[in-house]
C-alpha cells in the first residue's frame, strides 16, 4: 500500500552519538522509504563522555544487526558488569550495583526477603555472594554464558562508537551535511520548522525534524521554544571535568563512581585508555579546585587537555513539540551517575521509528511520545536522586546538603515501602529493576524493618540448602570464566595491549 504522506525528509540536527545513533537506525530501518539527511559541523565539538552503558545497548546493537565483536573493536570497548560505588553513603564505605539479578526470586517476593530471613536465623553471608555479575566484576572475570545467564553492557570511546554508526548509515543511505546552522527557518503559516539555513546560505529543507544540537537544542528550545524543567534543587551537580590517561593496568569490568566532598568522579577503563571525570557542584567547589582534585587522583600519562563542561540537570517539557523531535543532550540533561545519556538516546530513537507518522503528526501522537519520554526521564531522575539523598554522609556541607534536601514523592514513597516492608514495585516498564533499587538502598544504607512472611515458609533445613546451592553455583561460574581483558583481546581480535 503506497503511503504517499510519509515524511520523506527526515532531517537531523547534529552528528555525535546522538545524531548517528538516529541516523543509524532510521537508515536501516526506513530504507529507500525516507529521505534522511545528517546536518553537522566537524568546527563544533561534541561533549563525549558518554563512554559507559547499560545493557539496554546490547539489545540496541542487535536490532540494527551490528556484530558485537565489530562493534567492540571499532570502539576499543571492554566489558562492563556494574558500578562501583564508593564513599557513598560514608567515607571508606562502598557498595556495587550490578547489572544480574540476585539470587533467586519467588513469583509472590524478591530474593531480598528471604535473605533477610536467614539474616534472622544466624545465616551472615553478604547479599553480594549471591550475584554472579558482582562476583565477577570482583574477581576481574568475563565470559559469554549459555542462555544469555550474565547481564552486562560495554565500556567504549562514545566518539569512536559515533564514527562507528556515521559509516554504517551512510552507507545504508544516509546523506550527511557539512556545515554550521546559522538560523532555524520556521513555516509563517503553520509555526512548524521548514528549514535549516547553514553559513553560506544553504538551505536544507524537512518534514521531520531531529534535534541533536546537544545542551544548545538550537531547534527543540532556541526556535520552538519548548520549555525546560529545572531539576538542579534534587540534583545539584551542574559541572563537569573530563580526561584520558594512558591504561596502567589491565581495565576491569566495571565502572568506579567515587564520591568527593561536593560531588564525584568516575573511571572508565577501554582497551586503550581509561576515562576520567569529576562532577561537582558549583555552590561547593569551583572548576579550579575540581580540576586539581582530578589530576591529583588519576592514574596514567594524560593523553588529552582537560575538557570542561557546565550543565543543568532536567528535562524538556516537550521532546516532541510540532514536527520536531529532541534526541539526546537537547531534550535533557540526568548527569552520568548511572550511565543514562546513551541509554535515553536509545528510547528516544526507537519510539521515533515505532510511531513514525504517515503524514503529519498525531497530537495524540506527540502526547503519547512526550508522556513515555518524560516518564523515563522521571524514573531516572529519582533513581539518580537515590545515591544523594540515602546518605550518612555529613563531612562537607554539600553532603549536609543532599542528607536534608527533600525529595520527589514518588521517590519518599518508594524509599519508605522499601525500608517498611522490603518491597519494590516496578512501573510502567521504568529502567532499572528490583534488584537494582535493592542494591543501591542497601548500599547506601535503607535496610527494610520486615520481610515478606513467604520467606519462613522454608524450614532451617531448606533454607540453608537454597542459600548454600546458589553461593556455590556463582563461586563455581566465576571460577571457571576467563580474565576479563584476555578474553576481550581475544573476543575482539586485537592484541593485549602493555600497560605500566
Amino acid at each position: 500500500m503506497d503511503m504517499p504522506n510519509l515524511p520523506r525528509r527526515i532531517v537531523i540536527a547534529g552528528g555525535g552519538t546522538s545524531g548517528w545513533m538516529a541516523a543509524a537506525a532510521l537508515a536501516r530501518t526506513l530504507g529507500p522509504v525516507a529521505e534522511v539527511t545528517l546536518v553537522e559541523s566537524d568546527a563544533i565539538g561534541t561533549i563525549g563522555v558518554g563512554e559507559s552503558t547499560i545493557p539496554p545497548l546490547v539489545a540496541y546493537n542487535r536490532l540494527l544487526g551490528i556484530g558485537e565483536a565489530e562493534f567492540m573493536k571499532a570502539t576499543q570497548a571492554t566489558f562492563k558488569l556494574g558500578i562501583m560505588f564508593e564513599n557513598w553513603k560514608d567515607q571508606g564505605a562502598r557498595y556495587f550495583h550490578s547489572f544480574g539479578g540476585t539470587g533467586k526470586d519467588h513469583w509472590s517476593a524478591g530474593f531480598q526477603h528471604f535473605w533477610l530471613h536467614a539474616q534472622t536465623q544466624g545465616h551472615s553471608e553478604p547479599y553480594d555472594d549471591y550475584c554472579l555479575e558482582l562476583k565477577a566484576a570482583e574477581a576481574g572475570k568475563f565470559a559469554h554464558l549459555p542462555d544469555d545467564r550474565i547481564n552486562y553492557a560495554y565500556q567504549l570511546d562514545s566518539s569512536l562508537y559515533a564514527a562507528f554508526l556515521r559509516r554504517m548509515a551512510e552507507s545504508d543511505g544516509c546523506n550527511r551535511v557539512e556545515g554550521r546552522i546559522a538560523h532555524v527557518e520556521l513555516d509563517g503559516q503553520n509555526g512548524d520548522i521548514a528549514a535549516l539555513m547553514l553559513d553560506g546560505g544553504r538551505r536544507i529543507e524537512g518534514d521531520l525534524f531531529l534535534d541533536c544540537t546537544g545542551f544548545r537544542a538550537l531547534l527543540i528550545e532556541g526556535a520552538l521554544h519548548a520549555g525546560f524543567d529545572d531539576w538542579t534543587h534534587w540534583l545539584p551537580c551542574d559541572g563537569a571535568v573530563a580526561i584520558q590517561t594512558a591504561s596502567v593496568r589491565p581495565p576491569v569490568p566495571y565502572t568506579r563512581a567515587i564520591a568527593h566532598e561536593a560531588g564525584w568522579q568516575w573511571r572508565i577503563p577501554l582497551q586503550h585508555r581509561a576515562g576520567n571525570g569529576i562532577v561537582y557542584c558549583s555552590r561547593y567547589m569551583d572548576r579550579e579546585a575540581a580540576l586539581e582534585k582530578l589530576l591529583g587522583t588519576i592514574e596514567g600519562e594524560t593523553l588529552t587537555q582537560p575538557n570542561f563542561m557546565s550543565f543543568k540537570t532536567g528535562a524538556r517539557r516537550k521532546q516532541w513539540h510540532r514536527n520536531c523531535i529532541a534526541v539526546g543532550l537537547s531534550g535533557g540533561f540526568m548527569e552520568p551517575l548511572e550511565s543514562t545519556s546513551i541509554h535515553l538516546i536509545q528510547r528516544a530513537v526507537l519510539r521515533i521509528v515505532r510511531m513514525l507518522p504517515a503524514g503529519r503528526p498525531s497530537d495524540r501522537d506527540i502526547a503519547e511520545f512526550n508522556d513515555q519520554q518524560f516518564t523515563d526521564m522521571e524514573q531516572i531522575r529519582d533513581f539518580l536522586i537515590l545515591h544523594y539523598k540515602a546518605t550518612e554522609r555529613a563531612d562537607s556541607p554539600f553532603w549536609r546538603h543532599c542528607a536534608s534536601m527533600e525529595v520527589p514523592e514518588s521517590l519518599s514513597h518508594k524509599i519508605d515501602l522499601f525500608r517498611e516492608t522490603g518491597r519494590v514495585f516496578r512501573r510502567n516498564e521504568e529502567l532499572f529493576a528490583e534488584n537494582s533499587w535493592v542494591q543501591v538502598m542497601m548500599g547506601q544504607g535503607i535496610l527494610p524493618q520486615s520481610y515478606h512472611p513467604v520467606a519462613a515458609k522454608l524450614s532451617g533445613e531448606e533454607l540453608s540448602y537454597l542459600l548454600a546451592s546458589l553461593r556455590e553455583n556463582v563461586t563455581k561460574t566465576v571460577s571457571g570464566m576467563p580474565e576479563h581483558f584476555a578474553y576481550v583481546s581475544h573476543y575482539c581480535g586485537v592484541r593485549e595491549a602493555s600497560v605500566a
